[in-house]
This record gives structure tokens, sequence and C-alpha cells, in this order.
């Protein structure tokens, strides 16, 4: 097991002891946006049990600004059968007033060097659109698109499309070596 290297002083594992303010960034997101398809935000508890779950296998970042949880990125699982182990999908939630400096694009990356230690080759983005920003965003860091579900959807009074999008960050081995959990590759 390698040591937890690599990831910036400011850039940390979140906890269950984080949720509650985890949850504060997420719930505008819920409420006022379609970003998340969530329409009712969860409880404090629900959110720990993501935490933990979600942690015990893949990385699940925090950014924190003067000792402040500013943001937090995470990745999971795209789909439950074994022969998907090698994807996953990608998640980023940045606290209003933290947008635009430049943490997305930090915690993307912790999170895109964890997940091919781990052996991941396909990371997604799945994003509602129109959210240019977003689109942006994972076209600068080198996310392709693959394709558009048409009125998957509906939040907030309308039938809303979702992009896919994926950046290939392993090489497609003919005997790939197992999904490694993320404590096998770092201590946490």
């Amino acid at each position: 097991m390698e040591p937890c290297t690599g990831l910036p002083p400011f850039i940390r594992f979140a906890s269950e002891r984080d949720a509650p303010s985890l949850l504060s960034i997420y719930t505008p997101y819920v409420e006022q946006t379609v970003i998340t398809f969530e329409t009712c935000v969860p409880t404090v508890a629900e959110f720990k049990r993501r935490v933990r779950d979600i942690g015990s296998v893949y990385p699940y970042l925090v950014y924190e600004r003067e000792g402040v949880a500013a943001a937090y990125a995470y990745a999971a699982p795209v789909r439950s059968r074994a022969a998907y182990q090698w994807t996953a999908e990608l998640s980023v939630y940045v606290r209003e007033d933290a947008h635009r400096m430049g943490i997305g694009r930090m915690l993307y990356a912790a999170l895109l060097s964890l997940l091919a230690r781990q052996n991941i080759k396909i990371v997604y983005a799945v994003i509602t659109t129109p959210n240019a920003q977003s689109e942006c965003f994972h076209e600068s860091i080198g996310f392709d698109r693959v394709c558009v579900f048409p009125k998957c959807g509906y939040k907030h009074g309308a039938w809303r499309d979702v992009l896919w999008m994926q950046k290939i960050i392993g090489e497609f081995d003919d005997e790939p070596e197992l999904l490694r959990p993320i404590g096998e590759v770092i201590t946490l």
C-alpha cells in the first residue's frame, strides 16, 4: 500500500463527519438547479451513508478553504455489474462563493490520479443540458462528448436532456487488473 501522496494540503478524503457541510454545498444544487436530478434534499444521515459507502471503494474528496469545506468531488460506479468495474462516474459540487477559482479542476486532477491507480480506464461526466459551464469545463480537461439522452429526466417543470462525456485515463489491457478499492491504493 502506498502512502497518501500527491494530494495538495487543502484536499483531503471526506469522512462521515463532513456530511453536514457537504450537504450545505449540495442543497442549492437540489433546490435551485437541474444540475442534479435529485429532487428532495437528502438527510444528514443519508449523506453520511453515501460518504461512507462510496468512500469505501472510490475517492471522495473535500477541498477546504480557510478550514471550511468549499467543494467536494467523488467517483462512483457507473453500473453495478462486474464488467463495469473499470469505469466510474465523476461528480463535483462547489460552494457558490468558491466558483471560478480552479477548485473543480484541482479536485478532478486528484480524482483522476487516484482512479488511475485503482485501475479505472474510463471516467464519465453526466451533465444535464444545457449547462455550458460544465460542458466547457469538461472539454477543457480532455473529456469528449459521447451521447445525449433526450428528455430522460423531469425537474423544475420541464423535461431535461442529459449529455454523457468521457475521458480515457488508462490502457485497455487484454487481461486488466481488477478494480482496487481506494483503501488498497493509499492509506486513508
